[in-house]
């Protein structure tokens, strides 16, 4: 009962905070609209965790035997695998959030105009956002956990501190949604979508993905600390070798602060195109 005061007092703040007509409290609509839409395209849904799986494959047999050791956090030697696989456990949330948030949500926006009928219903901008960038994170905490038993079964796992890798990823995987939700909004054709993977493509090649920081010249390191994957690879890097210090929460405050400015945008983008 308590739980259930709790849960109702918080929805009326929102209620409360946002403009009326934003907010229903039913985002969890949109998320049992997707799992009912997807439940015959689980084929389609796995398929996200092999791209990185490959590719950690691929090191082990193929470029991990040329490079042995990498110094990792806190300068310590790891093998090249266990210095990309947290990397691209992070890449492979960005990647999967991305997916969902933008070319998904731009067919279901622009042709399908699944949102105007929605916000005919009771549903609000806050719904259509909150629903959308959830079901990314169930997807993305899919992916995650999978790949995150891979890294065990390979040894590639080397402190307690790395049962936290599934819920940083849901972090990576929520900024990235929230973020790529508010950009989709102003995406006008398919063409727009070159700009989204020149972004994409950069972040995923020098976020110290596959090699450390201190490889890139000290200008261009201040330019990849800028970048939301880096603080998403090195939290996870962290979190799998047992180096955690204060410098993590730096990385977790920067992915907050990103989700909820990317979530706060995209509900007034929403609002201003659809009840306008």
């Amino acid at each position: 009962m308590s739980a259930l005061k709790t849960g109702t007092r918080g929805q009326g703040l929102v209620l409360r905070v946002l403009p009326a007509g934003m907010y229903a409290g039913r985002a969890r609509m949109l998320v049992e609209r997707s799992m009912l839409v997807n439940r015959k395209m689980w084929l389609v849904i796995a398929s996200g965790f092999f791209e990185p799986l490959f590719y950690l494959l691929a090191f082990q047999v193929g470029f991990g035997r040329l490079v042995e050791t990498v110094p990792g956090p806190g300068g310590q030697l790891m093998s090249y695998v266990a210095f990309v696989a947290p990397g691209l456990l992070a890449s492979s949330a960005m990647n999967g959030a991305v997916y969902d948030s933008t070319f998904n949500i731009f067919f279901k926006f622009r042709y399908q105009k699944l949102y105007d009928a929605m916000l005919a219903t009771p549903l609000g901008p806050f719904d259509v956002a909150i629903g959308e960038i959830s079901w990314a994170l169930l997807r993305g905490g899919l992916y995650a956990a999978a790949f995150f038993g891979v890294m065990l079964g390979m040894g590639l796992v080397f402190s307690v501190w790395a049962v936290l890798l599934v819920p940083a990823a849901l972090l990576v995987a929520f900024a990235f949604a929230a973020v790529g939700m508010a950009a989709t909004t102003w995406i006008r054709s398919t063409t727009d979508f070159g700009l989204i993977q020149l972004a994409v493509i950069p972040m995923f090649l020098f976020s110290t993905t596959f090699f450390p920081l201190s490889v890139f010249p000290p200008a261009l390191q201040v330019m990849v600390q800028c970048f939301p994957l880096y603080h998403g690879v090195e939290l996870m890097r962290g979190l799998s070798t047992g180096v955690v210090d204060s410098g993590m929460l730096g990385h977790v405050g920067y992915l907050a602060a990103l989700a909820v400015i990317g979530l706060l945008v995209a509900t007034r983008r929403l609002g201003t195109l659809l009840l306008r």
